[in-house]
């Protein structure tokens, strides 16, 4: 089967009637936008958006770089970095060709041209999709981890950083020696406030590289608008690949798959331009928080809780997950009685929401894996179930079920299974939380004491109120002698 290309698509090898393709001339598009983190949820998301504008605004265009691997360049630049998005459900699979990214850059190998791309006055955005952990910063307060290796090692390199904050702020060194205004810097991660905290981090690491006030200003008029985006996207299989190859008739290395859903919310604060993303169904707004807040804890709170209590109870998928009618009577109580009172939106749109998660969640063709989702629970915790219990142990409101999530991710962080099988689990404090679990045996209370201790979760608040650690304890019992579906029966 012949590679996808630029050349296989102007062959007309490609099968037009099973695949949606781009609708301009892509030798006319420019680039306007570099992208960190060039992963599979920006190529489902970000990507395809500016892909659907590029027709009558073809200055547009995206570089993309990936910060740790050279995967995905790999895998694309054979391709003219075109590649399958894949939109599954219960009706089938519908294919488009995304071709909005023009390059991937590898920083590990290519730092300099990056940092001299994003300093291109073409470039007029910069965006991000690092992870949570891409950030280097305490979860528990969104501050910069001035003690993170990537920050020491940086600051002691300035011309040769390899963290986002490193590498954003070398660009605008360049761009302000230049006089050149700045690029707008727009965080697409699943973060609360994410353009805060991105500004947060960017500024104090300017503040303790720069040499000369002057840049510390310049750094300091540079734009963070927060979005919310809201798209779940699994990882790619070879099963996967083979099923796109089947419908496109040309072998795409690195397709993407994801669901018919897709929502993007953006803080309208552009000073060096943008494109009209409101054409293409993304929201300009001015306040992105009760967006991001709804989804971050509903969605996003529900997702871990899923992934630990549905991987812990032997299901591989979310939509296996949520078939269980315990798990789904917890997910649906979890946000009803718990989640819905922390959030600002009305009632009616809170439970609309809730409806739509449920059904998306239940998607049999989505195959989201619990095990992916579980990944880097040390980061997502504080922004997906600890703001919530936060807000609710404030009021003197009840943390039941968001506790349990809390709980499952203690038990799965043992790294054993409920068969006594390794858990893979993948986080920065991956052998941090295993030590403190083989330490504490199958004794609960130690475990969950041990695991309170980690500041970097929990901060010091939480591990000192008993309204919180009575029920994670009782919780992590539970699950230590009766297994997960035991105890999600007996709370559901």
């Amino acid at each position: 089967m012949p590679r996808l290309s630029a050349s296989e698509i102007r062959s007309k090898s490609i099968n037009e009637r099973s695949v949606l393709l781009p609708n301009y001339d892509r030798s006319s598009v420019t680039p306007g936008i570099v992208h960190l983190g060039i992963g599979a949820f920006h190529r489902a998301h970000m990507a395809a958006y500016v892909d659907s504008l590029l027709k009558d605004n073809p200055s547009w265009g995206i570089i993309g770089a990936s910060l740790r691997r050279p995967d995905t360049r790999d895998a694309l630049a054979p391709q003219d970095f075109l590649y399958t998005l894949a939109i599954r459900d219960a009706s089938g699979t519908k294919c488009r060709l995304i071709g909005s990214i023009l390059d991937v850059l590898d920083a590990s190998t290519q730092r300099a041209q990056l940092i001299e791309t994003m300093a291109n006055p073409a470039i007029r955005i910069v965006s991000l999709t690092v992870t949570e952990k891409g950030y280097c910063h305490d979860p528990s307060t969104g501050e910069l981890d001035e003690n993170h290796p990537d920050i020491v090692h940086d600051l002691a390199h300035p011309d040769e950083p390899i963290s986002a904050a490193g590498i954003i702020v070398a660009a605008l060194a360049l761009r302000q020696q230049r006089g050149l205004i700045p690029f707008t810097v727009m965080s697409c991660d699943n973060l609360p406030s994410n353009g805060k905290t991105a500004r947060r981090i960017v500024r104090r690491f300017a503040q303790l590289r720069a040499g000369s006030t002057e840049l510390t200003n310049y750094v300091q008029s540079v734009s963070f608008p927060s979005t919310m985006i809201d798209r779940i996207v699994p990882a790619t299989t070879d099963a996967d690949r083979e099923i796109v190859n089947e419908i496109i008739g040309l072998e795409d290395a690195w397709p993407i798959m994801t669901e018919p859903f897709t929502q993007w919310v953006i803080e309208d604060d552009f000073p060096a331009g943008r494109p009209p993303f409101e054409t293409v169904g993304a929201q300009l707004v001015e306040d992105v928080e009760p967006f991001e807040l709804m989804k971050l804890r509903m969605l996003n709170g529900s997702h871990s809780t899923m992934a630990y209590l549905g991987y812990l109870s032997g299901y591989q998928y979310v939509n296996e997950a949520i078939a269980d009618p315990g798990i789904l009577k917890l997910i649906h109580g979890l946000m009803t009685d718990e989640v819905m009172a922390t959030l600002p939106m009305p009632r009616a749109t809170l439970e609309a929401y809730r409806d739509q998660l449920l059904a998306r969640f239940a998607n049999p063709a989505l195959k989201h894996r619990t095990w992916q989702i579980a990944m880097d629970g040390t980061q997502k915790l504080p922004q997906r179930l600890l703001g919530t219990i936060r807000d609710r142990l404030e009021k003197g409101l009840p943390v039941q079920r968001l506790t349990l999530g809390v709980a499952a991710w203690m038990r799965y962080v043992t790294g054993i299974d409920e068969e006594g099988n390794p858990i893979d689990v993948k986080d920065p404090h991956a052998s941090r939380l295993r030590a403190i679990a083989d330490g504490a045996g199958r004794d609960a209370e130690k475990l969950a004491s041990g695991l309170l201790a980690v500041q970097e979760v929990f901060g010091t608040d939480l591990p000192g109120n008993t309204a919180f650690t009575d029920p994670v304890t009782k919780h992590v019992k539970s699950l230590l002698e009766s297994g997960a579906k035991a105890t999600v029966s007996a709370l559901s």
